[in-house]
């Protein structure tokens, strides 16, 4: 029977931990549970130790994909959950993961519903997410950004150079998956309002969601938007040269600059692409 490790990255969240910890642990009596404390001010290890929980405190914050690392690193499980330390997540969702999980699949992802979205930017923008990684990659995704998902370990650990130490380690993980045709599915959850602040900052971490749109394309495949962006300047090139032709007789440095950036977008599109490949190779 494969042993199970439930890993929840934490900062600052002692008062969730509080309330989770103790269902968790009812829940799943024989898991692993490590909490990792991402240079918490809190009471979180004191939280952790009253509740018999494995915690791993880091001196400073490093990041939510950094605590993701950390424990997927020291479980000892061949199953790992990974879960919000905040509240969001109902430990009752943890045996429907389970169960698809048993059916042949090597990544099973809790999909938040339009309700459970923080907040209307919050969910448009995983709309947004959701629609451009099922164009990439020609399967359904539901939830690119949930922190909520049943993995193999050992599939798991494959990516561990490729997560980023802050935020978006579901969407690097997931496209890794696709990418690597390892079989991934959704189960619909419920997701609570979280306890305490939340860590994500609008304008700041606004930039780095921004940035998620083109790392989906650079981890599955980077010519899938840079044909279609090179094609554009191509076609700029173009209409803006029929114009001047038409109206001065003549060819313009604009007309030849949209050109050159047509080639060069390309270029850079098979670059990427080798790289990606260079990525996965030892995996395939």
């Amino acid at each position: 029977m494969n042993r199970l490790s439930i890993i929840l990255p934490a900062k600052n969240e002692a008062p969730a931990l509080a309330a989770l910890l103790p269902r968790l642990r009812a829940a799943h009596p024989d898991a692993e549970i490590i909490v990792v404390d991402d240079g918490s001010t809190d009471d979180t290890r004191s939280v952790c130790k009253s509740c018999g929980v494995e915690c791993l405190s880091s001196p400073y914050s490093m990041g939510n994909g950094a605590a993701i690392k950390r424990g997927a690193r020291a479980a000892t499980g061949d199953i790992l959950v990974f879960m919000d330390g905040d509240g969001q997540h109902d430990p009752a969702d943890i045996a429907r993961l389970l169960d698809q999980l048993n059916r042949g699949y090597d990544m099973i992802v809790g999909a938040r519903d339009w309700g459970s979205q923080a907040g209307v930017g919050r969910g448009l923008a995983n709309t947004l997410y959701n629609w451009l990684a099922t164009r990439m990659t020609g399967h359904p995704v539901l939830d690119l950004t949930s922190g909520f998902r049943a993995v193999r370990a050992d599939k798991f650990r494959e990516f561990l150079h490729l997560l980023p130490n802050g935020f978006s380690y579901p969407t690097t993980s997931t496209m890794a998956f696709f990418r690597s045709a390892y079989p991934v599915a959704y189960v619909p959850i419920k997701a609570a309002q979280r306890i305490g602040k939340s860590h994500i900052k609008p304008v700041r971490d606004g930039v780095r969601f921004l940035l998620i749109i083109f790392k989906i394309a650079t981890l599955y495949s980077p010519l899938k938007l840079f044909v279609p962006a090179s094609v554009l300047f191509f076609l700029l090139g173009c209409a803006n040269y029929a114009y001047t032709l038409f109206a001065y007789h003549r060819l313009t440095n604009m007309s030849t600059l949209l050109w050159s950036a047509a080639v060069i977008v390309f270029l850079i599109g098979l670059i990427s692409e080798q790289i990606t490949g260079l990525m996965y190779r030892r995996y395939e």
